[in-house]
């Protein structure tokens, strides 16, 4: 059992109405919790929480429209996208409870202070590293409109300007980070067919890849809801088309690929993880058509090399700069 999710049991009394858990963990609190509903915007856990309470877990970037008695939200790691989400669940909740629980090295003692522009906050427990808080929502605001917090940008390119949206809680919000700039400088004489932005975030790198290769189908995909509507924001802004896919980690991307492209992540919340990353470099080939090419930036501390060669082929490094490289490989 998650221990966010171990406090909120430890005051199970306040939860038994009929509740939204937002940002859940895929654990048993659902089945705890029988009133309980969840709402979540990670692929993996969704998927899971399905697998296990059909009919009571929705995935999406805006909060289910049924009525709660009550809401917890799990803290995320970004603070643009906690301001989004407790904005989201205090207008719906105009009278009632809202609870925001999160680990303290996560942050939590300063995300409570946001709930103070709907209320007075208290903190109720503080356990397992984690605290939980609790708000009525006396001040309810208006309902987030979540396409108007997208933060728009122009990348300067050589075939021209490339308009950039991302929304709260994308990977480098609002910017473009150095590796994913370094990986768009090399993305010449890649093979042609279909094409994937692994880990696509706003979208930034599938957006090239579709107006660089008009011809070739593009797919872009990621685990986050919010980033998966970034990359259709992005897409039509600069009035391209391609297939946008909500799931986790490469066994959910497409086959017969020409080539996988991807700044791939290693982080999830406040810890780091390279799992999916290690699992991508694994399963890669069998994604790939034969001469196939794997193209990704990582950081140069990361031990890549080894991995790549030993499921996909020879591993040639195209660039190393700036803390980070790119490498290149290709299916036999």
């Amino acid at each position: 059992m998650d221990p966010r999710s171990e406090v909120l049991l430890r005051q199970a009394e306040l939860f038994q109405g009929d509740l939204l858990l937002a940002g859940l963990p895929a654990d048993d609190l659902l089945g705890k919790l029988p009133r309980a509903h969840g709402w979540g915007w990670h692929a993996g856990e969704h998927s899971l929480l399905q697998a296990r309470f059909a009919e009571r877990s929705a995935f999406d970037t805006r909060a289910p429209q049924r009525t709660f008695d009550s809401a917890v939200l799990f803290l995320p790691k970004s603070r643009e996208l906690t301001d989004y989400l407790l904005q989201a669940l205090a207008a719906r909740l105009a009278g009632r409870e809202l609870y925001l629980v999160g680990e303290k090295r996560g942050g939590i003692e300063r995300a409570a202070k946001q709930l103070a522009a709907y209320g007075k906050p208290r903190k109720l427990d503080s356990a397992r590293h984690c605290q939980l808080w609790q708000v009525t929502v006396e001040q309810p605001p208006a309902a987030p409109d979540l396409h108007s917090l997208a933060q728009r940008y122009e990348l300067a390119l050589a075939d021209g300007p490339l308009q950039v949206l991302s929304l709260p809680g994308v990977f480098s919000h609002g910017r473009l980070d150095r590796g994913s700039a370094l990986l768009l400088e090399q993305l010449d004489n890649l093979p042609s067919g279909h094409l994937l932005d692994f880990g696509c975030g706003a979208g930034v790198l599938g957006a090239v890849l579709k107006r660089r290769y008009p011809q070739s189908q593009v797919s872009l995909l990621d685990v986050d809801a919010f980033a998966v509507e970034s990359s259709r924001l992005t897409l039509a802004a600069n009035g391209l088309d391609a297939n946008v896919i909500a799931g986790d980690g490469i066994d959910a991307a497409p086959h017969e690929l020409a080539a996988i492209l991807t700044n791939p992540p290693f982080h999830q919340g406040v810890h780091t993880d390279y799992q999916a990353s290690e699992h991508l470099l694994r399963q890669a080939a069998s994604h790939l058509v034969r001469g196939g090419e794997l193209r990704l930036v990582a950081n140069s501390f990361l031990k890549y090399p080894p991995l790549i060669e030993q499921h996909l082929g020879a591993c040639q490094t195209l660039k190393d700069a700036e803390g980070f490289r790119i490498y290149r490989a290709r299916r036999g």
